[in-house]
């Protein structure tokens, strides 16, 4: 009876986890001298706020971004950046703003992929009955902050690798792409090398007045 106790207990914790946690991943294309902005609600203050982004596509792999608070306050802001990971504190209540900017290509679009979460900072008190399972539903709250925090690292870990293969996977494709159009100069170039090779060799054999013959 002790031990389903302990698990519902161990339940309860681990949906106030889920609960106080809001997410938001996307990918999204950036054009050429285009400023696109995404928004998120923090409703209480003190409110953990995670904010990841990384360019999968485009260019040197750069952005320019910046984040503001409710009242236009400037928190956050990069030139040029590949990727960042940051933690921002909402000390105000309301709508806060993420913006990417891609104002340093001209015809180059950019492929960003972000995420931005919201967490509540206090964790709650699980309920006991006794002293023991007080004790023992502490260490249980412990142990799954533990694993939280290890599969927020695995996920991250994850996010890196997945924007390294994206990023590998432009960079062979751009070559090909170059490799091709290459290929294809080079090909109309051997053909008008030929076709002004006929012609000189023509224009050598044939002379206004006098025709020789071969």
């Amino acid at each position: 009876m002790r031990y389903s106790f302990i698990s519902a207990v161990a339940l309860a914790l681990a949906s106030t986890y889920v609960s106080t946690v809001q997410a938001t991943a996307l990918t999204t294309p950036v054009a050429a001298n285009q400023r696109l902005c995404f928004h998120c609600d923090v409703d209480r203050e003190g409110e953990k706020i995670g904010f990841y982004f990384a360019v999968q596509s485009g260019g040197s792999f750069d952005i320019d971004f910046d984040v503001m608070d409710p009242a236009g306050k400037m928190l956050l802001q990069g030139k040029r950046e590949k990727q960042g990971d940051y933690v921002l504190t909402g000390n105000k209540v309301g709508e806060y703003t993420f913006c990417f900017e891609n104002d340093m290509s001209t015809l180059t679009e950019k492929l960003v992929d972000f995420d931005i979460m919201v967490e509540s900072e206090p964790r709650r008190e699980a309920p006991a009955r006794q002293g023991q399972i007080s004790e023992k539903t502490s260490s249980l709250e412990e142990s799954i902050y533990k694993l939280k925090n290890l599969m927020t690292g695995i996920e991250r870990t994850q996010k890196y690798f997945h924007t390294r293969e994206n990023r590998g996977i432009s960079i062979v494709q751009d070559t090909a792409n170059r490799l091709f159009w290459y290929a294809v100069l080079e090909s109309l170039a051997m053909v008008g090398m030929a076709i002004g090779q006929v012609y000189i060799v023509q224009t050598f054999f044939t002379s206004t007045g006098r025709r020789y013959k071969v």
